[in-house]
């Protein structure tokens, strides 16, 4: 149920983090890997790691915000692999500052990069999926999706934004076999969130308080999750986003 073999996923964002993490959940489950980045060296060693768990993986660049570079993005990796089963939109940035003090163009890179990156990719991947009879969509979305913060107004709208383009391309792509669901992790250890905790003064003394699993995620604790939205397991799950969040959004 759980078995990935023959599957072909495209991973935005794949060089690291969480796109690495929920990478190799689907590697290690049978599935062959593109990585689909900008920074050529970072991708080439998670294709390496990826490649050591036994499938295939490559690297493709793309700049996730650039309607033709997404657009040959799906036409390289359906010609390279004759299919695309599953998509997971990861890719995103941030930018830490009070809605009075972000400029337009900081708010428009992170709405483009972490919003309308996914809405692109979805778009193009879609014509694919449904001729060979369905496929699974993961978009990335956060705990800003649920919560408020005063120092991420752009990213927050962005995440908020992606749970209900996920509620939207599910209803839409149903009848395409096409499930379409939302991934809203936690507070994971990662570069992104390293720089969180020294731009927000107590934010790790904070977010260990209120963990029920008293720790920060990781990206591996991805993978399981990665798989089993991916997988047939999921087939009459869609719309939904899921935190991954070790009891976080549950305190009160």
């Amino acid at each position: 149920m759980f078995d990935l073999t023959g599957k072909v996923a495209i991973v935005t964002g794949g060089n690291g983090g969480i796109g690495l993490g929920m990478a190799r959940g689907l590697a290690g489950a049978g599935a062959s890997i593109v990585v689909a980045a900008r920074n050529a060296e970072k991708s080439a060693l998670a294709v390496e790691q990826l490649r050591q768990l036994g499938g295939r993986a490559e690297f493709i660049g793309v700049d996730v915000r650039e309607e033709a570079s997404v657009k040959s993005l799906i036409e390289r990796t359906a010609g390279q692999f004759g299919r695309i089963d599953i998509l997971i939109n990861n890719a995103g940035i941030n930018v830490r500052k009070p809605p009075q003090d972000i400029a337009l163009d900081e708010w428009n890179a992170v709405i483009e990069t972490n919003l309308t990156s996914a809405y692109l990719c979805s778009r193009f991947v879609h014509p694919e999926m449904k001729k060979q009879g369905g496929g699974k969509i993961v978009n990335i979305g956060s705990m800003m999706s649920i919560f408020g913060a005063s120092f991420v107004p752009a990213y927050a709208a962005s995440k908020g934004g992606v749970v209900q383009f996920t509620r939207a391309c599910a209803t839409a792509w149903a009848a395409d076999n096409i499930q379409v669901n939302a991934v809203l992790p936690g507070w994971i250890d990662t570069d992104l969130t390293r720089k969180a905790r020294e731009q927000v003064a107590g934010l790790h003394e904070r977010v260990l308080a209120r963990t029920p699993a008293g720790r920060w995620g990781t990206p591996e604790d991805h993978a399981g999750i990665a798989v089993f939205l991916c997988s047939r397991a999921s087939d009459f799950l869609t719309g939904t986003a899921i935190p991954v969040d070790g009891g976080f959004s549950i305190q009160g």
